[in-house]
């Protein structure tokens, strides 16, 4: 059973667990609350409100996540009650003194940092803002000074935006937890930068990515269960074609669900694993869940809401919910909700799912044969203004306008307005990347584009303040991307870089270029050497015609097929 207390205003949730205590403070306030240009202020606060418990024989953490930070602890009471003030009162004046040493600590950890499936989804379905953060490195961080950083805290680190959850055999007596008042603050709205859904983008190698959002219920619960295990079944122990294969959800934090899938494959395999995957996906929306195999998955999941401190289990995710204004639900609710789904209920969910999908495929596949929409790498429109041209042969023309900033080649436009900008990156060697909230990305390499200072001065006063990050300086200026959504999870992730062709790309482009050549050849000479006779010959002619439209085709194809692609 989970009680509920209060300390100092905060709301509190206590559930009984034998052995040694352990204490959460949770704040409603993640990266998703951020912007893109203040990117990783949150988890700068994070360390910093951890500094003063020092080296302690009892074990404490902090994590920081898209809508929560927690600071936990394990120990005896006077360890617990230490803790907790130690933390409430580093927040209402951060160690500033420790700023720089922790921003570096911040640069060391995200450089070590895997990327996960919402890294990899996130900016494709939101965009450069709110969930879309995640996909991005903590380019905030180096800028931020310790007035910012404290205005910070004090806005989100407060009494009235936090819950406290502790899980032993009692409540340790005299906790204090002297926070800041202020105000509780509501999940940010998710955005969207896919104008239609299912859609699918072509990125990495190695790995097949489902992402879909979905209301957060027992059918979605056990919808997941059923892809897991479906997946595991068809594409491990079937087909031996993957060896991770499986689905797992996480709380989006208004209700939603986000539900995440993935296989990987080995080179060789990834259009069979592909394929199984897709197949896997329309099976379940198509036919749904066996009676049988839903039982026995309800019965899992019923085992777990059943087994000893389950409620003490539970207390970080309640005290989430508790903070999102959402109900802390008993066990008996929970189970009562999951015995009565059924196999139609499953379906039903199944094809939101396929709806509401967004697939990532290896880099070079492709999902329109499967019904699912290319999601956009361009933009609608490029802006009005000064056209500069590319100094690279078949570069896109840069057009900077009073609106904003546009790549433009063969009518395709990446386009970053500056009323819509999220963050400009500013080199000290001239270099400007704009990343719009959409997640498309313009690069303004000054050695690629005829563009003076002075131009260069107008984009920068043109771009909002609040978007300005001033980049260290860099070892070599990087090559333009043409557009798409930019992001990466690590430090040195280049947003929107060009992606390469593969040696076997390079080698078909070779051959193409060689026969082209051939042709060429063959139309020129019969061109140059052609008799009295043969020059009045229309059939003669014409084959020589058909012969240069042939090597001009091919060329056409070699330089589309080695343009560089969105990353």
């Amino acid at each position: 059973m989970i009680h509920r207390f209060e300390v100092d205003g905060v709301p509190a949730l206590h559930a009984p667990r034998p052995g040694r205590t352990t204490a959460g403070l949770v704040f409603r306030v993640g990266s998703a609350d951020e912007t893109l240009a203040r990117a990783g202020i949150t988890h700068l606060v994070e360390h910093l409100a951890l500094h003063r418990s020092g080296v302690q024989v009892h074990r404490f953490n902090g994590a920081t996540g898209q809508l929560h930070t927690h600071f936990l602890l394990e120990g005896d009471d006077q360890e617990i009650r230490s803790f907790l003030q130690s933390v409430c009162e580093s927040l209402t004046a951060l160690p500033m003194d420790r700023l720089e040493t922790e921003k570096a600590i911040l640069r060391t950890e995200e450089a070590g940092r895997g990327t996960g499936a919402a890294e990899a989804t996130g900016l494709w379905r939101y965009g450069a803002q709110g969930h879309g953060l995640v996909s991005y490195p903590e380019w905030g961080v180096p800028g931020l000074d310790p007035q910012t950083v404290q205005h910070w805290a004090d806005t989100w680190f407060t009494r009235e935006n936090a819950v406290l959850w502790v899980a032993g055999e009692r409540v340790p007596d005299g906790l204090r937890l002297p926070l800041r008042p202020g105000r509780r603050m509501p999940a940010p709205q998710p955005t969207s930068a896919l104008p239609e859904t299912p859609a699918y983008f072509a990125a990495g190698q190695g790995q097949v990515l489902f992402d879909t959002v979905l209301p957060r219920t027992a059918a979605a619960d056990l919808y997941t269960a059923c892809l897991d295990r479906e997946l595991f079944q068809d594409l491990r122990q079937d087909g031996g074609l993957s060896y991770t294969a499986g689905a797992d959800h996480a709380h989006r934090g208004d209700g939603v669900l986000t539900v995440t899938a993935l296989a990987d494959a080995l080179p060789e395999q990834q259009d069979a694993v592909l394929g199984g995957f897709v197949d896997v996906l329309a099976r379940l929306a198509v036919a749904g869940v066996d009676p049988d195999t839903l039982d026995a998955l309800r019965r899992r999941a019923d085992a777990a809401h059943t087994a000893p401190d389950t409620d003490a289990a539970r207390l970080p995710g309640c005290a989430a919910d508790l903070l999102l204004n959402l109900p802390v639900r008993s066990l008996d609710e929970i189970r009562a909700e999951l015995a009565a789904v059924t196999a139609e209920d499953v379906r039903t969910v199944a094809q939101q799912a396929l709806g509401n999908g967004l697939l990532r495929v290896p880099a070079g596949r492709r999902a329109d044969w499967a019904g699912y929409q290319a999601a956009p790498l361009h933009s609608v429109a490029a802006v009005e203004g000064n056209r500069h041209r590319s100094r690279e042969a078949g570069g896109p023309d840069l057009v900077i306008g009073r609106a904003g900033v546009s790549l433009v080649r063969e009518g395709e436009a990446a386009t970053v307005r500056y009323d819509a900008c999220a963050a400009y990156l500013a080199w000290p060697d001239g270099g400007r990347r704009l990343i719009g909230t959409d997640g498309i990305c313009v690069e303004v390499e000054p050695g690629c584009f005829a563009v003076d200072a002075h131009t260069l001065a107008g984009i920068d006063a043109a771009v909002p303040y609040h978007a300005y990050v001033r980049m260290p300086p860099r070892t070599a200026p990087a090559r333009p991307s043409r557009s798409g959504p930019a992001g990466g999870s690590g430090a040195g992730a280049g947003a929107g870089a060009a992606v390469r062709s593969s040696p076997a790309q390079l080698a078909v482009n070779m051959v193409l270029t060689l026969v082209a050549g051939l042709f060429l050849l063959f139309a020129l000479g019969g061109a140059l050497g052609a008799d009295d006779e043969s020059r009045g010959d229309p059939v003669y002619w014409g084959v020589l015609v058909v012969a240069a439209g042939i090597a001009a085709a091919l060329l056409r194809s070699v330089w589309r097929r080695s343009r560089p692609r969105r990353a």
